[in-house]
């Protein structure tokens, strides 16, 4: 029902910032293993396997009690990830530009202050979880700590970009030092699929 997605770069791709073989592990076990058990709890709910991820998210609220941490976790997962992977890029990082560019002025007062506040909440989150730039209900830009691998979409945000935190994102390198992988982790972020995501593209 649902596929691991193929990563946009090879695994050494972000040297020095993503170490190749954080990268591997973090796709090919991590997230796949996250497909897997959303798709063995699936099995017998053909109506739900059938929705694209998005989808099954946004209608979090509907769906049964017998599945719901399953879709909560291991959807939530295969979803965030989804999304992480398509927001780095060799080459990345520096400043956003154009719509994007002029909305973070005016949610935040600019780059650097989205930059600080995004970053003190992926480094001060207890526990597991991503660091989240979204849009509400009424289009306005938010940060957002949110734990584990609860989506945005099952809060009826939109996800704009996303920072995993889990240790499994960073540990082979960074060790306990999440502040050096978050500071490291701006120099591969792909702006132009970020801006994509804003706009709604």
């Amino acid at each position: 029902m649902y596929e691991l997605p193929t990563l946009p770069f090879a695994y050494d791709a972000l040297e020095p910032y993503i170490d190749a073989r954080t990268m591997e592990i973090h796709h090919t076990k991590h997230h796949q293993t996250y497909v897997t058990k959303l798709n063995d709890a699936l099995k017998d709910h053909a109506d739900l396997g059938a929705k694209d991820i998005a989808s099954l998210l946004r209608t979090f609220a509907s769906v049964p009690e017998a599945v719901k941490g399953a879709v909560e976790n291991h959807g939530g997962g295969h979803a965030n990830h989804s999304l992480f992977w398509t927001i780095m890029k060799k080459g990345g990082g520096g400043e956003p530009g154009g719509r994007f560019a002029a909305a973070l002025s005016q949610a935040f007062g600019g780059f650097a202050a989205f930059k600080e506040a995004f970053s003190k909440a992926a480094v001060g989150h207890f526990g597991s979880g991503w660091a989240w730039l979204v849009k509400d209900a009424g289009g306005a830009l938010k940060i957002a700590a949110l734990p584990n691998q609860d989506s945005p979409l099952m809060l009826g945000m939109t996800p704009v970009m996303g920072l995993d935190v889990w240790e499994h994102a960073y540990y082979l390198k960074y060790q306990n030092r999440r502040p050096e992988y978050v500071e490291a982790w701006w120099q591969v972020v792909d702006w132009e699929q970020v801006e994509k995501y804003f706009v709604g593209e």
